[in-house]
């Protein structure tokens, strides 16, 4: 108990010294493995090694690569012009057309940020300029850039995944579904909120125009999400995919990004890279000490004693995910609960599959709740609004995204019907 304590007191401190993550995770490792298991401190060193020693991490590096990609040149520009001429005689067409390219645009990036970012400067002005609210406007971008982390493909599913030992390309495919159901509510209430803005004309030469300019950036998401539903890509193939193809429409179709942009390009993804693996590196050695030690099922026993069933699970297991998501990123909270959470779940039943989308989805509405919603200060410095303007804009959404989260959780027929 006291050295439980002495851990406990530890952790505190290191996070008021507001130490990265990596030191805080590091410093746990190192003392469950002296302290509680008696081992050879270089135990650390040989778990994190094999933790980062497999194939499917290689999907991360190669995602995030073809969305810097893609990010550095107009898919997101061309995409949007796309979107804009296809919704233009909708009353409200435009606030559709923000949600709708956010959408697009996840699934080919699979990041929230770099969404909220490259269709947020196309948007944010247009949408003003037509005369939506200041409000809805910022809410719309806000709240649907988070949908690149629910949209395969997504660099937390994959997380996810290699954390829980979960087939990465079910998690993608059953995150389609989810994704979807989330895009139709924030665009029926686009529609509802926005009835009164006049509606635009048809310009079928613009439409056809804009469908010349975007066919190749909409065929990005269909290659990769073909390839994998298909079976002829894993999510590793599909990562290589996506940069072979990035990089040959940018460079010879689009000729917006230059060869001498690569370098830049490349040292981008390094940098994400750096403060991404060491966290990983020390989470999965940490759970494989604890596995050792039977704690995910002691936690599965308690669980299954005082938890009747799995709405009641779902229930606590949602409330505190929204809790952790409002104070932690998501990649931490993932490396850190995931292991232990999904055992707990598959204990009482539950589909590993179908919780992971739960534990995504939850952990996506923390990007719109303070005190640190990524999106929310990003989209203070990228559109130049208060942080209590920014949270004020987001309230709607967030309540159409829990709907959406109550959905998935009690319909798992949502995340797995894809999977058959």
């Amino acid at each position: 108990m006291t050295e439980t304590l002495l851990l406990v007191i530890l952790i505190v401190i290191l996070i008021l010294l507001r130490q990265n993550l990596v030191v805080v995770l590091g410093v746990a490792a190192f003392y469950v493995y002296r302290v509680f298991g008696e081992e050879p401190l270089r135990f650390v060193i040989l778990d994190a090694w094999h933790a980062l020693n497999k194939d499917i991490l290689l999907s991360i590096p190669l995602f995030l690569l073809a969305g810097q990609i893609m990010t550095r040149g107009s898919m997101a520009e061309r995409l949007v012009r796309l979107v804009r001429a296809a919704s233009a005689p909708i009353p409200g067409g435009l606030a559709v057309a923000t949600v709708l390219s956010c959408a697009l645009f996840a699934a080919i990036s699979g990041s929230s940020t770099v969404t909220l970012l490259a269709v947020g400067g196309i948007m944010y002005p247009a949408l003003l300029k037509a005369g939506y609210s200041k409000a809805f406007s910022l809410g719309a971008l806000c709240a649907a850039g988070t949908l690149g982390i629910v949209v395969p493909p997504s660099i937390p599913l994959i997380l996810y995944g290699v954390m829980t030992h979960t087939s990465i390309t079910d998690l993608f495919i059953a995150g389609i579904l989810p994704a979807l159901v989330l895009t139709a509510l924030m665009s029926a209430y686009a529609l509802w909120f926005n009835r009164n803005i006049p509606a635009g004309r048809l310009d079928l030469h613009e439409l056809w125009e804009a469908l010349k300019q975007g066919v190749w950036s909409l065929f990005m998401p269909i290659l990769i999400l073909g390839g994998i539903y298909s079976g002829h890509f894993t999510a590793t193939e599909s990562a290589a995919v996506a940069v072979v193809y990035a990089f040959a429409v940018e460079l010879f179709i689009h000729r917006e990004l230059k060869p001498a942009h690569t370098h830049e390009v490349i040292a981008d993804t390094t940098r994400l890279l750096g403060s991404l693996f060491p966290v990983l590196m020390f989470a999965v050695s940490l759970n494989t000490f604890l596995t050792y030690e039977q704690a995910p099922m002691a936690a599965t026993a308690w669980f299954a004693e005082h938890v009747a069933n799995q709405q009641g699970f779902l229930l606590g297991v949602n409330l505190f995910l929204l809790l952790v998501g409002a104070i932690m990123d998501i990649g931490s909270a993932i490396l850190v609960l995931a292991p232990t959470l999904n055992p707990i779940a598959q204990g009482l039943g539950m589909d590993p599959v179908h919780f992971g989308i739960v534990m995504i989805v939850n952990l996506e509405i923390g990007y719109l709740t303070p005190p640190f919603g990524l999106n929310l200060i990003i989209a203070m410095g990228a559109f130049k609004v208060t942080f209590m303007e920014a949270c004020k804009s987001v309230v709607p959404f967030l309540l159409l995204m829990l709907i959406g989260l109550l959905l998935v959780s009690f319909l798992p027929v949502l995340s797995l019907l894809l999977l058959g």
